[in-house]
C-alpha cells in the first residue's frame, strides 16, 4: 500500500491508471491462485493429459500408467492453479522404502527411477513454489531442462546420447568418416569378425521379450533391473502397449543360429528410442554390431533422430553420438543411499 502511494504521487495521472490496473490484477491473480494435493489416479491422469506435451515417447501418460500399475506407489501430484487454469505441475510418488518422492511413476531401482525426459510444468514462476510444498525430501533425477528453468538446486544428473542421420545425409559412409582411420577400422574389424560366424536377424517378434530378459539377468544376476518383477513386468506392459500402437521395435541378433543380442526400442514422432537390451557373453562384441545395424537402419528409414539414453558406456563416445545433459533436482540426505546400480544393468553394454 505504501509503495502504491509514492507511485500515485510520483506518477502522471494517466499512467498511474495504467499502472493501477496492472496493480490490481496482479492482486487478483494472486487472489485467486490455489495450490493442493492430488492422489486420486483418474484426478492426476487428467492433470497430466492437460498440460504434458507429446513430444517423447516418455511423455505419454500411457507408458508411465505401465510402471504404475506393478509399483503402485502413492501419488503426490502438487498442482497449481489459477483464473486461466493449471500454472504448475510436479507429478511424484511417494517411494516408501526411502521416504522420499520421485519422478511419478517412481519406477525405482537401487533408489533411482529410470524413465527419462521428467518434466516440472509451470507457466508462470518456478519449480520452488511446487517443490517447496513437498512434506518430504525429494529426488528427481533425468529431468529435461526448460528454457527458463534456473533453479539453484539444478545439476547435470547424467548424460544421453544422441544419433541425428540428417547430419551426415543420411548416409552411414559419412558417418564412418567422422572417425580416425584407425578407430574405425577396429570397430568394423570386430563386426566383420561376428559376421564370419554367420550374422541374421530378426525384427519385431514380440516373443523375443522373454529372451532379452533371460540375457540380461544372465548378465548382471540380482544387479539387473529385471531381478526387481515389479519392473519386469512394467516392461512388459510396456511392450505390449508399444506393440498394439505399431511402435515396438525388437532387433535380435542370431550367431551361427544361436541368440546373441536382443534389443527393446521404440520408434515413436520420429524418434527412434533404444530402452533395453541383452548380450550373450559367449559373443564379445556383439554391442557394436547391434548398435551399428540401429544407425544404418535409422540412416535408410531417414528417421529425425536416434536416442540412446543415458548410461556411461566407452562406446557412445567411441561411436562419436552427441551429448545431451539430463538434470537432477535433490534434497535428499546424503545418508541415504541412492543410484547404486549403474544404468548399464539395463542397457547393452560394448563387450
Amino acid at each position: 500500500m505504501k509503495t502504491q502511494k509514492i507511485a500515485r504521487k510520483v506518477l502522471p495521472r494517466e499512467m498511474w491508471e495504467i499502472a493501477s490496473d496492472f496493480v490490481a490484477y496482479d492482486a487478483y491473480s494472486k487472489s485467486t491462485c490455489d495450490t493442493r494435493i492430488v492422489s486420486d489416479l483418474d484426478e492426476c491422469q487428467a492433470l497430466w493429459r492437460a498440460v504434458m506435451p507429446a513430444e517423447y515417447i516418455t511423455d505419454l501418460w500411457e507408458v508411465r500408467s505401465c510402471f504404475q500399475q506393478h509399483f503402485r506407489r502413492p501419488l503426490y501430484f502438487i498442482v497449481v492453479e489459477d483464473n486461466e487454469g493449471v500454472c504448475g505441475l510436479l507429478p511424484l510418488s511417494l517411494i516408501e522404502e526411502l521416504h522420499c518422492y520421485g519422478y511419478f511413476p517412481g519406477e525405482t531401482w537401487h533408489g533411482k527411477t529410470w524413465l527419462e525426459q521428467n518434466r516440472i510444468y509451470f507457466r508462470n514462476g518456478g519449480p520452488q513454489a511446487l517443490l517447496s510444498r513437498c512434506n518430504l525430501p525429494y529426488h528427481l533425477n533425468y529431468l529435461s531442462m526448460p528454457e527458463n528453468l534456473t533453479d539453484g538446486n539444478l545439476v547435470i544428473d547424467e548424460i544421453g546420447y544422441l544419433f541425428s542421420p540428417s547430419q551426415y545425409d543420411y548416409d552411414i559412409k559419412n558417418y564412418f568418416a567422422e572417425f580416425s582411420h584407425k578407430s574405425i577400422k577396429q570397430i568394423l574389424r570386430d563386426v566383420a569378425a561376428l559376421e564370419n560366424q554367420g550374422v541374421s536377424y530378426r525384427n519385431n517378434e514380440l516373443a523375443d521379450f522373454d529372451l532379452m530378459i533371460q540375457l540380461n539377468i544372465s548378465r548382471f544376476g540380482a544387479n539387473s533391473y529385471f531381478y526387481d518383477r515389479r519392473f519386469c513386468e512394467g516392461f512388459r506392459s510396456l511392450a505390449h502397449l508399444l506393440h498394439d500402437n505399431g511402435w515396438l521395435r525388437f532387433t535380435t541378433v542370431l550367431i551361427g543360429n544361436e541368440p546373441a543380442a536382443v534389443d527393446m526400442g521404440c520408434f515413436y514422432n520420429g524418434v527412434y528410442t533404444l530402452l533395453a537390451g541383452g548380450t550373450n557373453s559367449r559373443f564379445p562384441g556383439v554391442a557394436k554390431l547391434i548398435n551399428l545395424q540401429h544407425i544404418q537402419c535409422a540412416c535408410n528409414e531417414r528417421m529425425q533422430q536416434v536416442d540412446f539414453l543415458c548410461g556411461d558406456f566407452n562406446w557412445k563416445k567411441l561411436f562419436h553420438l552427441s551429448p545431451r545433459p539430463l538434470f537432477l533436482i535433490s534434497n535428499l540426505p546424503s545418508d541415504i543411499p541412492q543410484a547404486a546400480i549403474p544404468k548399464a544393468t539395463l542397457h547393452t553394454l560394448n563387450v
